[in-house]
C-alpha cells in the first residue's frame, strides 16, 4: 500500500505541467494533494476523473486558495471534511478517508505567514495542529493504523532545511512550531522518512521559486508521512521524490506492507 503526498502549488498549473502523465504513471495506491486551488467544473475530464481512479475534492470557500484533493485505486469507505470549527473548515484543508483498517488523513496545513509576511497566523496554525491531534488521536490510541500526509508548513529539525540560522525567524522553524511536531512525535507518531533513512542529509521538499534555488537544492523538508505506531509497525520504505518537477514542491511517499490493510481492509 503505497501512498503518495503532493502539493501541487494549483492543480490547473501543475496539469499544464504534465500532472496527469505523472498520475497516470504512478504507483501509488493513494495520492493525496494540497494546495489544488481549484473547483471540480475547473479542471479537464483527465484530472477530474482519470480512468482507473476515484476522485474526492474538498476545495475551500474562497475561489483560488487551498484546498485537497485525494485519488485512489479503491474507493474510500468513508471521507471527512470538518474538524468541526468553520474557521478551519472553510479553508478546504482536510479529507480524513477510511479505507477498510485505514485511516488515512490527507492535510494541507496552514502557514503561519500573514498577508504582510509577519507572524500573524502562527497562532491560527497552532491551534490547527491541535485540532486535527485531538481528532486523530483516539484512533491512534485504540491501536487503529492512521497515516497523516501532507504539506505540514514546517521543518522539524535543523537537518530539515538548507539554511537553519538565517531562519529562526521565520514561520515553518519558529520554535513553536517545530515544538508542535515534537509533540505529535512525542505522543506516538512516527516520521516515515526519518524512520527509514535516518540522519540522512540535503533531503527536501520544497524550494523557493528563486531562480536556481532548486539547482542549488536550498530547499525545506516540509511535507511529511506521519505514521501510527499500529501503520509504522507496517513500514517498508519512505522516500522524497526530489526529480519531479511541475510544482515547488515534490512528491513525498511511505509504502506499507499488505497486512496493514488487516481484514476487511480495501
Amino acid at each position: 500500500m503505497k501512498i503518495t503526498a503532493w502539493n501541487v502549488n494549483g492543480l490547473r498549473a501543475a496539469t499544464k505541467k504534465g500532472f496527469a502523465d505523472w498520475l497516470e504513471a504512478t504507483d501509488a495506491d493513494i495520492v493525496a494533494l494540497q494546495e489544488v486551488r481549484a473547483l471540480p467544473e475547473q479542471l479537464p475530464d483527465e484530472v477530474r476523473d482519470p480512468d482507473g481512479w476515484h476522485m474526492h475534492l474538498s476545495p475551500a470557500e474562497k475561489k483560488g486558495y487551498s484546498g485537497v484533493a485525494l485519488y485512489s485505486r479503491s474507493a474510500p469507505d468513508a471521507v471527512e471534511t470538518s474538524l468541526g470549527e468553520d474557521r478551519f473548515d472553510s479553508e478546504g484543508r482536510v479529507q480524513i478517508a477510511r479505507f477498510g483498517a485505514v485511516t488515512v488523513a490527507n492535510i494541507y496545513f496552514p502557514n503561519g505567514s500573514g498577508r504582510n509576511r509577519d507572524h500573524s497566523r502562527v497562532p491560527y496554525k497552532l491551534d490547527f495542529y491541535r485540532r486535527l491531534f485531538d481528532q486523530l488521536q483516539p484512533l491512534r490510541d485504540a491501536g487503529e493504523p492512521v497515516i497523516v500526509v501532507g504539506d505540514y508548513n514546517t521543518a522539524h529539525r535543523e537537518i530539515d532545511l538548507a539554511r537553519p540560522k538565517s531562519n529562526r525567524n521565520t514561520s515553518g522553524f519558529l520554535d513553536e512550531e517545530r515544538e508542535e511536531l515534537d509533540r505529535w512525535l512525542r505522543e506516538g507518531w512516527v516520521d516515515t522518512f526519518r524512520s527509514v533513512h535516518g540522519d540522512v542529509p540535503d533531503r527536501y521538499s520544497w524550494w523557493s521559486n528563486r531562480r536556481g534555488v532548486r539547482e542549488k537544492n536550498v530547499g525545506w523538508r516540509i511535507d511529511y508521512v506521519l505514521a501510527s505506531e499500529a501503520a509504522a509497525a507496517h513500514l517498508v520504505d519512505a522516500d522524497i521524490h526530489h526529480d519531479v518537477m511541475g510544482s515547488d514542491h515534490c512528491p513525498v511517499s511511505a509504502t506499507f506492507a499488505p497486512a496493514i490493510r488487516g481484514e476487511g481492509g480495501t
